[in-house]
């Protein structure tokens, strides 16, 4: 089985043969012990340190269908190297440019996204309320605002109604979490502890649909939640929007109210907390522990992991762009 490798160290990857090669350099530019990884094993890497790499490499990571994520030292999604796009369409291209400038089907998907993102967000605040977590005046205002998105067919609108309910959502963090504050939302950069976590949390939940969506016909540029800009895949900030509250905000409340996370697991850098590595570390693990749990598939009959679960959703996208059937976002029943 192919595995997600992430590079903390600053270091030098390299292709010796039919195997990669990863010597992590320090400062001072003394070079640590080699891992070598067969290409067979290997899904994609994050790369949270400087990376020292060729061409030659970034060639034969293409071949293989390797993607690379990277990270900045503030741990700021920068970019990603993905495989040369093998599942082009030029019928799903025009046919996804056709949705997102009829103002109306445009509206549909919006609001598609936004009801399987606030029910999961519901789903998550009503776990917590039936352990003695008063949460019942935030779920019935979710569940009003929700309500209310038929109501608006401009993706502005929209994007104001999912603002309102994230507030409402974040606000509910105190009575869930134990130990820290949510306090306000703020990204850039996060001020507190779980801010931190957020931020971190929702850029590998972005990666991982970016992943999903170049796994299908779908282009990841044009989107119908945020708006399409230069220099990002707005479409996987889209279909992000339904798992953010089941990929990540359910690893906060775990790793901080089971004490896996701590203070001593971040630090502060000018204006901002972030993660250190240690802090990292255990978050990660946690991700890719949820990414690899199954789930029975009310539709399917079978196990599946909820990273297919997010592959799952961008062919169910696909299907409603070609009119093959009506797209319906996940939401998760447990």
């Amino acid at each position: 089985m192919k595995k997600t490798y992430y590079l903390f160290n600053p270091g030098r990857l390299m292709r010796k043969d039919n195997t990669l090669k990863f010597v992590p350099v320090d400062e001072d530019g003394t070079e640590g012990q080699a891992r070598y990884l067969p290409v067979e094993n290997v899904e994609e890497f994050y790369v949270f340190g400087s990376l020292d790499a060729n061409s030659s490499l970034f060639n034969f990571l293409g071949k293989n269908q390797i993607s690379v994520h990277f990270f900045d030292y503030y741990e700021n999604y920068t970019g990603s190297f993905m495989p040369k796009d093998f599942l082009l369409s030029g019928r799903m291209l025009v046919s996804q440019v056709q949705y997102y400038t009829n103002s109306a089907k445009r509206a549909i998907i919006a609001r598609r996204f936004l009801e399987g993102a606030s029910f999961n967000m519901v789903r998550n605040l009503k776990y917590y309320n039936n352990r003695g977590k008063d949460l019942s005046e935030t779920i019935e205002s979710i569940e009003r605002l929700a309500g209310s998105l038929t109501e608006y067919n401009q993706t502005d609108q929209l994007m104001g109604i999912e603002g309102n309910i994230r507030q409402q959502y974040y606000n509910a963090f105190n009575l869930i979490i134990n130990d820290f504050e949510m306090g306000e939302r703020t990204k850039q950069p996060p001020q507190n502890e779980v801010n931190a976590l957020i931020s971190f949390g929702n850029m590998m939940c972005y990666s991982q649909c970016l992943r999903a969506i170049h796994q299908t016909q779908l282009n990841p540029t044009i989107s119908y939640l945020h708006s399409p800009g230069d220099r990002r895949y707005s479409l996987a900030l889209d279909v992000a929007e339904i798992f953010k509250p089941l990929l990540v905000d359910r690893i906060i409340f775990k790793v901080l109210n089971k004490r896996e996370i701590q203070a001593t697991d971040f630090e502060q850098k000018l204006n901002r907390i972030i993660l250190n590595e240690k802090g990292k570390k255990t978050f990660i693990a946690s991700f890719e522990e949820k990414l690899n749990e199954t789930i029975q598939h009310r539709t399917l009959k079978r196990s599946v992991s909820y990273r297919h679960l997010i592959k799952l959703e961008c062919y169910k996208l696909s299907k409603h762009i070609l009119g093959i059937e009506e797209y319906k976002p996940f939401k998760a029943w447990w």
